[in-house]
């Protein structure tokens, strides 16, 4: 094999602790030399870098029909890299990521959380493996602990019973044992799980990199999305706890700061068995959010009537949730209930000590330079033409101090 690889490229030699011959080849993304421990001429990069070229990696996204995991596939296909796509429901639902990469490179096969088999058959090929999945709310068919424990766990022992060199694990910033109880009497079993699932894959793989990212905001996510859903409103206000909103410090993130920051954990192979938390470069009370969500949205008029209400003072706001919950169980009207109040009602706790973007290399996007355009598809009476000078400039929010804790 070693005569028909330029010598340039291919280099056989001993490696430490992996007890066969390895290959040691340099990367056109990095310039560290990454390890192959198997080598062969099918994960041997080639071409000259870029989309139309492989780069050695080929890499397995678990939940990448999701928010995050659509924007992880397509930097990872513009750098080259081939693509396993595993899907639960019909393969239409994924079928548009395949131009995410070049032809040939991104590829699709079905698969069930619980079912081992399925599972091995998406990562019997792969060097590294993500793990996107997760939930927001529970179903009929899976709860938190299924999904955010059982399953990580399971994909995390399949994946290193076979040889995968790098597991990336996404959890949640506030992942707690035991959160602070706000609406439910126990705390948020969402960040709970989230917790556990941290230490069931590192139990189960020791160098699997954790990723913690705060409320992450986007094209088609789950938090401008639910703020500006008109079933999230109450007498055309929105209904708050903790002084309205006063009391929460919320850090959110870009979406494609995410993904930036988990393919510079794949090149940095410094990185195994890190946990890194991913927030936004600002920190901000999130009442104040919230107001400059509404104004961008043309909300904040006195024909609109948008205020802040407290949530202690809305009796039927109250039951709206809990009807909610009982009568969309597969997917919430606006995504609201009860967990996700509990959720957004935790302000983000910043660890010291533990890397972030930036030390990942990451430019973090200002959220006042990328929100307005991110929330514009969802401005009321969008299709009005404005005329020069009609609306007042709005103003972004002032940040305040971040808090790190010990």
């Amino acid at each position: 094999m070693a005569a028909l690889i330029p010598k340039t490229f291919l280099q056989i030699a001993k490696a430490p602790g992996i007890g066969a011959v390895a290959s040691v080849q340099v990367c056109n993304y990095s310039q560290k030399p990454r390890i192959i421990k198997n080598p062969s001429l099918a994960n041997m990069k080639r071409g000259t870098g870029g989309r139309s070229s492989f780069n050695g990696i080929v890499c397995t996204v678990f939940g990448g029909n999701g928010f995050i995991g659509k924007h992880v596939i397509g930097r990872l296909g513009r750098m080259g890299t081939q693509i396993i796509i595993p899907y639960r429901k019909d393969f239409y639902d994924v079928q548009s990521l395949k131009l995410c990469g070049d032809l040939g490179q991104v590829l699709f096969h079905p698969f069930d959380l619980r079912d081992e088999d399925s599972i091995l058959k998406c990562i019997k090929y792969s060097n590294v493996v993500i793990n996107c999945i997760g939930c927001d709310w529970e179903t009929k068919n899976f709860k938190y602990d299924d999904v955010h424990v059982d399953g990580a766990a399971r994909l995390a022992r399949i994946c290193k019973q076979n040889g995968v060199e790098r597991f990336i694990h996404l959890s949640c910033l506030n992942a707690n044992p035991e959160p602070e109880p706000i609406f439910l009497e126990d705390g948020s079993k969402f960040l709970k799980s989230k917790w556990e699932g941290e230490w069931a894959v590192k139990r189960e793989f020791p160098d699997a990199t954790i990723i913690r990212p705060s409320d992450v905001y986007g094209t088609e996510d789950r938090f401008l999305v639910a703020y500006s859903h008109r079933w999230r409103l109450h007498m055309r206000g929105l209904p708050l706890g903790k002084n309205k909103g006063e009391d929460i410090e919320k850090q959110p993130v870009w979406v494609g700061d995410v993904a930036a920051g988990i393919v510079a954990v794949i090149k940095d192979y410094k990185s195994a068995g890190r946990t890194y938390q991913f927030v936004g470069s600002n920190r901000y009370k999130l009442s104040d959010l919230l107001d400059w969500f509404h104004e961008m949205l043309r909300r904040e008029s006195v024909e609109y009537g948008y205020r802040r209400l407290n949530i202690k003072y809305t009796p039927l706001f109250n039951l709206k949730v809990s009807l909610t919950e009982m009568l969309s169980t597969a997917y919430p009207i606006g995504y609201l209930h009860w967990e996700g109040l509990e959720k957004d009602h935790t302000s983000d706790k910043i660890i010291k000590g533990v890397p972030t973007l930036e030390d990942l290399g990451i430019v973090i996007t200002d959220i006042e330079m990328q929100l307005p355009w991110e929330i514009k598809p969802l401005r009321y009476d969008g299709n009005y033409e404005i005329a020069v000078g009609e609306y007042q400039d709005i103003t972004p929010p002032k940040p305040i101090a971040s808090a790190a804790q010990n």
